[in-house]
């Protein structure tokens, strides 16, 4: 009787033993998982923070460029509503809109909106100004400048036969 007691007691000790150190196993893999979910949390808050972009990409201005060039302004001659693109030359040759406008103050004027609307600056964006310039023959016709210009900018030129468009995305 006493060797089943001995051996009863030894098989408690050893359960007691390999419930200690199941514990510390358990307690070390909640540890691990506590610091894994902590790390996970940190690189989605980074991650989900930067949602907006901070830079501009070259092609994104000189893709501006073309297309505003293509943009239908509320200039007519005798046929049609003139693009942008004709309205330069027409601004060039001093010719008016088929209801008197100057075609100089209109291609202004649409460059204008058209630029304000494309390239927001105001509160936390990404852009913080822009600068257009147009020039015929070597003389600046329009300059649009707005916002401020820092050190980092993106732009773009596009020749033509007789004039040259300079755009800069200042961010």
């Amino acid at each position: 009787m006493k060797n089943k007691h001995r051996q009863y007691k030894k098989m408690g000790n050893f359960s007691l033993l390999s419930r200690k150190s199941g514990q510390e196993e358990m307690v070390g893999f909640a540890l691990i998982m506590i610091i894994v979910a902590v790390i996970l949390l940190i690189f989605l808050s980074f991650s989900l923070g930067k949602s907006e972009k901070e830079t501009v990409e070259s092609y994104e201005v000189e893709s501006f460029i073309q297309s505003m060039l293509q943009y239908t302004t509320d200039c007519r001659d005798n046929l049609e509503y003139l693009p942008v693109q004709k309205l330069i030359f027409d601004c060039y040759d001093k010719k008016k809109c088929i209801d008197k406008r100057d075609t100089c103050e209109v291609l202004n004027s649409t460059l204008k909106e058209i630029v304000k609307e494309s390239w927001k600056i105001e509160g936390d964006r990404p852009v913080k100004g822009y600068g257009l310039e147009i020039i015929v023959e070597g003389e600046k016709r329009i300059i649009i400048k707005e916002g401020n210009v820092t050190g980092n900018s993106k732009g773009s030129t596009t020749p033509f036969s007789n004039y040259e468009i300079f755009f800069n995305v200042y961010y």
